[in-house]
Formats: structure tokens, C-alpha cells, sequence
């Protein structure tokens, strides 16, 4: 498929960082791609959310009039031409997916991540994590979710935290702790196991913490962690002021990540240090996160944290750009 100079990628989710990150790394990593080469690439980020009176309609039934007026406008104005690629993340992109691919006449090159639930036939690419097991002629497998993690990025957020960073002492311990979710639970008795299980790994190996939650970790948790913690050199964000977590993953000489999210897991596994598992209280069987971490192990990036820090080396993991690359292969011989 040819496309114009410079190509023009749009990125759609309804704005929750988790979800729009997915998709906007895949398309950063397509522009650097597309910069190797002499061609620039223009990035448009969309966000969209329907009318709650319209969100639980089947994708096959919602309406472009059917999102709410705050929302990005989805589809190009009349004097507008369509992007020569639109990638999407999440469940509320999908009806604005199918209708784009149908609307321009196949002028845009439809990217769907994560598992669509619907017929991947009809996307032109789905980037699906492997562990969802997802097949057929679209699908682009990779191991864990495409991110905006890449060794210049941590650096450059680096400076802006030198001064709370610098003078910790190594081993640097980076500790990022999900929540509850359909398949996890973090209780307080948990959380507090965890967190001692933590500091005297620290305190044995003489080194310092940078501890960051995320928006699920529950306040129990949160408090019994930071409770337990709070003595260790170091640094515990309380979600005020700028988000430090790419400063942390550039300063860690260890990442300890909990298993619920596929997102940190493979965020972490992407520096090439030594990322070790924190058990959570499954709430089902583990399925596809067994088969994410057992991907993450098979890759020489993640091992359960046994108490220690011990090192050891990998390969970056670099999924994002193998799956930015099977898009542009993909554009080119459409």
C-alpha cells in the first residue's frame, strides 16, 4: 500500500493511560521506524467515550452520534483526508475500528491491540498478546502489550528526578505493585507479607527503594506497604507531582512487578534487568497470566522473587518494535 510523506497515524482509546499507552507505543515505535528511513510520521492521539446510555450496546450497533460530545472527534472533518493508519486499544474503539476500515475505502490500514473479542478478520492487523491464543491471518502475536518503554525515553525522565535518585544507595530496588482485578486480589495481610518479604531483601543487600502503585493497588494495601517500607532508603510516590516511574525504571538495578498486570511485566522486561515476580492472591485459575509469566521466564527476563536479589542478564525484550515492524511489512504489501 503506498502511503503519503509523512505517514499519518491516528491513536484512539478512551484515554485511561494503561490502554492509550498501548497503542501509542506501537505507534512511536512505527515513527522511528519510518525516521530510519527519511520519512516522518505524524502522531494524532484520539479520545473517545460513549454516551453511558450507549455503552453497553454490541459494537455492531453504536454510532459515531452515539459518543459523548467531550470526545475526540473519530473520523475526519469533510475538507480532512483519512490517516494512512489507525491503530486503536480497547473495548470502546472497536465500533470506530470496523467503521474506519469501512469508510475509507481502504485508504487506512486498521490496527486493533489486544484481543478484539470479535472476528479478526475484521481488522487488517490485530497485535494480540500471546498469551490471549488468538489465531488466523491478521493476528500479530507478541509477548506481553505493545508500550512506550525504550532506553531513551527512561533516560531523558531521568534529570528531572536526579535529585531524589542520585544519592540512593545500589542495589536500587524499583517495586511496582498493581491491585485488585478480576483475577487478582491485593488484601492488607498480603500486602504487608509482601512488603516485609521486600525490606529485608533490601536492608540484607544494603541497598534503597523506589516503590511506585497503581490506581488499583486498594488504600489498605497501599497504607500497609508504605507502613512497613516507609524506613528503608528510598523513595515511595504518593501520587502527587510528576509520575517518576520512567525515572525508576532507568535507575533499577531490580524490578519486582506484581503478576496481575501484563503491562508492567513486560514494561519491566524490556530494560534487560532482572525482574522478579511478587505472588498475588488469585481469585480463578491463573490461565493467561501463567502463560505470560511462563513467556517471561522462557525469555530469561523474570523469576519469582524468592527473598533475595540476585542478577542475572537477558535480551531486552523489544516486542514493540517487532510488531511496529509487522505493520509497516504489512502496509507495504497490502
Amino acid at each position: 500500500m503506498e502511503v503519503t510523506s509523512p505517514l499519518r497515524i491516528w491513536v484512539v482509546s478512551d484515554g485511561r493511560a494503561g490502554i492509550e499507552n498501548q497503542a501509542l507505543g506501537l505507534a512511536e515505535a512505527i515513527q522511528r521506524l519510518t525516521l530510519e528511513n527519511g520519512a516522518p510520521a505524524e502522531i494524532t492521539t484520539k479520545r473517545i467515550r460513549w454516551r453511558p446510555a450507549f455503552d453497553k450496546l454490541p459494537s455492531a450497533l453504536k454510532l459515531p452520534a452515539m459518543l459523548d460530545p467531550a470526545s475526540d472527534a473519530p473520523f475526519p472533518a469533510e475538507n480532512e483526508s483519512w490517516p494512512d493508519l489507525w491503530i486503536a486499544t480497547g473495548r470502546a474503539t472497536l465500533p470506530l475500528s470496523m467503521a474506519v476500515r469501512r469508510h475509507s475505502g481502504g485508504r487506512t490500514f486498521v490496527v486493533q491491540t489486544q484481543d478484539p473479542r470479535l472476528p479478526t478478520s475484521r481488522f487488517d492487523m490485530v497485535v494480540a498478546p500471546a498469551h490471549d491464543g488468538l489465531s488466523g491471518d491478521t493476528v500479530f502475536e507478541i509477548i506481553g502489550s505493545p508500550h512506550r518503554i525504550t532506553p531513551r525515553r527512561i533516560a531523558e525522565a531521568a534529570p528531572a528526578f536526579a535529585a531524589t535518585i542520585d544519592p540512593l544507595p545500589h542495589p536500587r530496588v524499583a517495586v511496582l505493585v498493581g491491585g485488585r482485578s478480576k483475577a487478582f486480589d491485593l488484601t492488607e495481610t498480603h500486602a504487608a507479607d509482601l512488603a516485609d518479604r521486600i525490606a529485608a531483601a533490601i536492608t540484607a543487600a544494603k541497598g534503597s527503594l523506589m516503590l511506585t502503585f497503581s490506581r488499583r493497588t486498594p488504600e489498605a494495601a497501599k497504607a500497609a506497604m508504605t507502613a512497613r517500607l516507609s524506613d528503608q532508603p528510598g523513595v515511595i510516590w504518593d501520587g502527587a507531582g510528576p509520575n517518576p516511574f520512567f525515572a525508576f525504571l532507568n535507575a533499577a538495578d531490580h524490578i519486582l512487578v506484581t503478576e496481575d498486570s501484563a503491562n508492567m511485566a513486560a514494561e519491566a522486561a524490556s530494560t534487560g534487568k532482572p525482574v522478579h515476580v511478587l505472588p498475588m492472591i488469585a481469585l480463578k485459575a491463573p490461565g493467561k497470566f501463567a502463560r505470560l509469566h511462563a513467556d517471561l521466564e522462557g525469555h530469561g527476563a523474570t523469576r519469582p522473587f524468592d527473598g533475595t536479589l540476585d542478577d542475572w542478564t537477558y535480551p531486552p525484550l523489544t516486542e514493540t518494535d517487532r510488531a511496529a515492524k509487522a505493520v509497516l511489512e504489512a502496509m507495504r504489501t497490502r
